[in-house]
């Protein structure tokens, strides 16, 4: 059965966090979000999120086995380090715990058009404008006149998508031309997956598969839940066989994971809304494993996100601006499996707060001495 909500403390941390808006809004506390102080400390400061990232160790390419990934376990009681590999993820894990799992589908979001001019211009489309509505929300690159009206046409067949507006977080709203093509059809026939900016190259034939989970199910994410890219088939095989029980809910990543925290203290960022879902019988398998003493362990920084936002509320279906940063307090996650992550951003302030600032940068730079592979494409951790 579901999880309660945790009373007016945590009514209180809801409101501040931005929890329940609708996506596309912003996340106010009292004073606007630059006055948020988290659990009575003070604002973290930006350089605090802050390391020297080795760019000649961000992964351009996928593993050739996505389970043969190395694992960096930290073990946040002792601060000791171990290193592994993914595929023997079981063996650091307990009988009884609980793996949670994103299931989100990464969209081929990702568009070329080209204005009437002739000039060339990248969509990135977001989510519809409401659940099932034809028109969707989108970014732009590559122009800076695209208003109500323009007309854009895709690369590939001459597919024609017409600019209806904006909302009022800035994003396009755009429709299809053809009565009978919805967006999401010319989505699937022309978009690539739009890869982190920090990929240096075009989207290839591979990525389609390559940066998407296997067991991907629910569409709705422009960024895949990297740190889910390791697991395999094998993989959650061998976790039940060792008596570790999986369950899954969806929170679908939208183009905010990508933007880098600008504001100081760094809580003054304002998180994009993000939906997610937890069904009854995820909530029921976390409640049993809890209730037994199973450890939850949280494969990503979405799941995270998902997790700790529905302690806070008790709705398992929610949008989420939940910003977490150091200070938070856990209500459920115990262990967290994860990518290394960009500085400045929002989920490198997520895996402070778990396991300790100075922790993760003797982690971070014992990777980078070891040449581990960073950010989406690059190696895992695991936070114990």
């Amino acid at each position: 059965m579901p999880l309660p909500a945790l009373g007016a403390r945590a009514r209180a941390t809801e409101r501040r966090a931005g929890l329940g808006q609708a996506p596309g809004s912003e996340a106010a506390g009292e004073g606007g979000p630059a006055s948020i102080l988290r659990n009575g400390i003070l604002g973290v400061k930006l350089w605090e999120l802050d390391y020297q990232l080795r760019p000649e160790l961000v992964a351009q390419e996928p593993a050739a086995e996505r389970d043969q990934a190395r694992l960096l376990v930290l073990e946040r009681q002792t601060g000791s380090l171990h290193h592994s590999r993914f595929y023997r993820l079981a063996q650091w894990l307990s009988p009884g715990d609980l793996v949670v799992l994103n299931d989100t589908q990464v969209l081929p979001a990702r568009l070329r058009a080209r204005k009437e001019t002739g000039r060339a211009v990248e969509l990135l489309l977001v989510r519809p404008v409401e659940p099932g509505a034809r028109r969707w929300l989108a970014l732009a690159r590559g122009s800076r006149a695209l208003g109500k009206g323009a007309r854009l046409r895709l690369d590939g067949d001459g597919a024609v998508l017409t600019v209806a507006g904006a909302d009022a977080g800035g994003h396009l709203i755009v429709d299809s031309e053809e009565p009978g093509t919805p967006v999401e059809e010319l989505m699937r026939r022309f978009g690539m997956p739009a890869l982190p900016p920090y990929i240096r190259r075009p989207p290839e034939r591979r990525d389609y598969a390559a940066y998407q989970t296997v067991y991907a199910r629910r569409p709705g994410s422009v960024a895949a839940p990297t740190a889910g890219i390791h697991v395999t088939e094998a993989t959650l095989a061998g976790l039940a066989q060792a008596g570790i029980a999986t369950a899954f809910l969806a929170l679908h990543i939208g183009p905010g994971t990508f933007r880098p925290i600008r504001s100081e203290p760094v809580e003054g960022h304002s998180m994009e809304a993000e939906r997610y879902e937890i069904s009854p019988e995820t909530a029921g398998a976390i409640e049993h494993a809890r209730r037994l003493g199973g450890r939850i362990v949280a494969v990503g920084t979405s799941t995270v996100r998902a997790l700790e936002s529905f302690a806070v509320t008790g709705r398992r279906i929610d949008a989420s601006s939940l910003f977490i940063t150091p200070g938070f307090r856990f209500r459920l996650v115990d262990c967290l499996v994860t990518n290394f992550h960009m500085p400045r951003s929002t989920v490198l302030a997520l895996v402070m707060a778990f396991a300790g600032r100075q922790q993760v940068l003797a982690a971070y730079g014992e990777a980078m001495r070891r040449r581990y592979r960073l950010l989406s494409y690059g190696d895992a951790m695991l936070l114990l």
